[in-house]
């Protein structure tokens, strides 16, 4: 053995679990395909939301309630700033789905928040244009994270505690059995104990059967610039997330004090082989996200100046999937986060060196169980 485990794939959530791994001091190997940080995967795009009030669902709060502090002993050990506390705003009409799901989150965890409507809205937050059904929702445990930055430095944690980690190394298969798993790159085999596989978009891959389960979806992220650039730095412009007529806006204060991030992210594109990603941006795809703008911010000058994709690996029901697959000795996988995991990464990572190590884990996560779409796989 040359190690206790592999990840396979450094990127969001398997530089957290490199980082959780060395810190219990466990012999590690990670395997990325590109260099550490690069934009071919899930952290792309200079920001990415942090929020506790939840439109996804009431049973992630206590996972990102233990990010947030993750999120703080990370910056911590590497001596950088990751997370922005600089507040959430969730608009919307409180009779829909996801504004149901942010005003339970508050009330079963007792979050941190203030309801804001009408005049005092507008008057709050002139930023944002409402109609006569929105509220506002600030969650006030709200803000944004580096991405690149973040992965970068979860990386060199774990190197510096004793994670070895093989760049630009790509995995072509993997072989597992009852005393281990067998890893063949295009230079070497490793034999591990167990592996840990986080290759997002790539997840189909290595697993059989689970292309049905898995698809690689393509986002594109927009920038804008604004009127008064004053009015959206940090301390004025929380983050926002808005659910309107068939999209979704999402977005952030400017970071480097000329552009504005607001992007459309309902119901990204399909894509058929994540090596061939399209990074072109099509004109319709910034036509929908400029009539949003136009409609819901109106201080940004509505047509983007700055326009970047990425991708994520999505789940059929859009909800991560978690833990062991059938059928496959000493193999883990952590995948499928479906463009709202990066947020809660440093407890994810968390999560799978527990289950690696001591084969269960303290956190909820019933609701994130491979057995929700894994029923008889067997390794190739």
């Amino acid at each position: 053995m040359q190690a206790d485990v592999a990840v396979i794939g450094v990127g969001t959530m398997g530089s957290m679990a490199l980082w959780q791994l060395a810190k219990r001091g466990i012999s590690v190997l990670g395997f990325e395909q590109y260099g550490v940080g690069n934009d071919r995967s899930a952290a792309g795009g200079e920001s990415r939301l942090f929020r506790t009030a939840y439109m996804e669902g009431q049973e992630y709060v206590p996972l990102l309630q233990e990010a947030r502090h993750l999120w703080k002993e990370l910056e911590s050990e590497a001596g950088t700033s990751l997370l922005t506390l600089n507040g959430g705003l969730m608009i919307g009409n409180p009779n829909t789905e996801v504004m149901k799901n942010v005003l339970k989150s508050i009330e079963v965890f007792n979050l941190e928040h203030e309801i804001l409507d009408g005049k005092y809205a507008e008057q709050r937050y002139p930023q944002h244009r409402l109609f006569s059904e929105d509220i506002m929702i600030l969650d006030k445990n709200a803000g944004f994270l580096r991405p690149e930055l973040a992965v970068i430095s979860a990386a060199d944690r774990a190197e510096c505690l004793g994670a070895k980690i093989y760049r630009y190394t790509r995995v072509k298969d993997i072989q597992s059995d009852k005393l281990g798993v067998t890893i063949a790159t295009d230079e070497e085999e490793y034999r591990v104990g167990k592996v840990l596989i986080t290759t997002g978009p790539w997840t189909g891959k290595f697993l059989p059967g689970s292309k049905q389960v898995y698809e690689a979806r393509r986002l594109v992220l927009t920038w804008f610039s604004a009127k008064d650039i004053e009015m959206f730095k940090p301390d004025r412009f929380p983050i926002f997330a808005r659910m309107r007529k068939g999209f979704r806006l999402t977005g952030t204060p400017t970071l480097d004090g000329t552009m504005v991030k607001a992007s459309n992210t309902k119901d990204p594109d399909y894509v058929e082989e994540p090596a061939n990603l399209n990074r072109d941006v099509k004109v319709d795809e910034l036509r929908t996200v400029s009539d949003a703008v136009r409609e819901l911010i109106p201080g940004l000058q509505p047509d983007p100046v700055r326009a970047s994709v990425y991708m994520d690996s999505y789940s059929p029901d859009d909800h991560s999937v978690i833990g062991s697959v059938p059928g496959m000795e000493n193999v883990l996988i952590a995948s499928g986060f479906s463009g709202h995991g990066f947020k809660m990464s440093p407890v994810i990572g968390k999560i799978t060196t527990e289950l690696l190590i001591d084969g269960k884990t303290s956190y909820p996560i019933n609701h994130l169980s491979p057995n929700r779409f894994f029923q008889n796989v067997s390794s190739t």
